[in-house]
């Protein structure tokens, strides 16, 4: 990316939407700040021209700030993702679904800047066609959908929607809001393809999404674990430094949502 940022502003909230262009303009390297009140709007204007960055609010009626970001990523060549919202509460799945950085309101002229500073090195960085702007490359074979068979059924389980992976001989069961699945394959090769989407071996029989985790705690024999809704992932002791560093890492910078420190 070369020259002038081109920024897309899509906010409800028409005072809270003046104020964040009034910010996007002071920035030195700022172009074109084009804005709109809801996702449909905002789909219409990328029908025409193409962003460097895109600041979402997320509780917009319609289609939410999230859902919108889940449509940029297929772009063909997608903005960085910014969320500017009044909740940490979505923070880990912001993060989870490639934003490069996230914002709570009333956002100050500092914080903007940073967040632009982040756009910049995302555009900078070598990019995948049709990945979430920001987030790294996915490596070959991205296994972004796992097909399952159960029961003569066959279904299709999105990476968003795993909270864990535990290891079973030569399957995997997939811990999702919609119940578990097995599908055969090892361990290694989702921890390989899902590290660059916020996934962390914990365990040698586990793989946790990081977004998923709500706190960390001690169990009745001393083993720590990371409690999601889905239920307790036990964490080994080479694992537990880099667990606690990931997340606290993301707690720094604004992004730890559900989990309780």
């Amino acid at each position: 990316m070369t020259g002038e940022l081109s920024v897309l502003v899509v906010e409800d909230e028409p005072l809270s939407l003046d104020e964040l262009v009034h910010l996007l303009h002071g920035v030195p390297g700022v172009g074109q700040v084009a804005s709109a009140p809801d996702a449909m709007s905002a789909l219409k204007l990328l029908r025409d021209r193409e962003f460097d960055a895109a600041f979402l609010d997320i509780g917009m009626p319609g289609l939410d700030g999230m859902e919108l970001a889940a449509v940029l990523s297929r772009l063909a060549r997608p903005p960085a993702v910014v969320f500017v919202t009044a909740s940490q509460a979505h923070a880990v799945d912001a993060f989870g679904i490639g934003a490069v950085d996230y914002l709570l309101k009333p956002a100050s002229a500092g914080r903007v800047r940073q967040a632009l500073d982040r756009v910049r090195r995302a555009c900078a960085a070598p990019a995948t066609p049709g990945a979430p702007a920001g987030a790294p490359p996915e490596p070959a074979g991205d296994l972004a959908v796992l097909k399952v068979e159960s029961a003569g059924r066959t279904r299709f389980v999105r990476r968003e929607q795993v909270r864990f992976v535990e290891a079973h001989g030569d399957h995997v069961r997939l811990d999702t809001r919609d119940g578990r699945f097995l599908v055969r394959m090892p361990l290694s090769t989702l921890e390989r393809s899902w590290s660059r989407a916020g996934f962390l071996r914990v365990h040698r029989s586990y793989l946790l999404a990081l977004r998923a985790v709500e706190d960390l705690r001690t169990d009745a024999v001393g083993q720590l674990v990371a409690h999601t809704a889905g239920g307790d992932v036990p964490v080994s002791r080479r694992h537990a430094r880099h667990l606690k560093e990931q997340l606290f890492a993301a707690a720094r910078e604004g992004r730890a949502g559900g989990m309780r420190r």
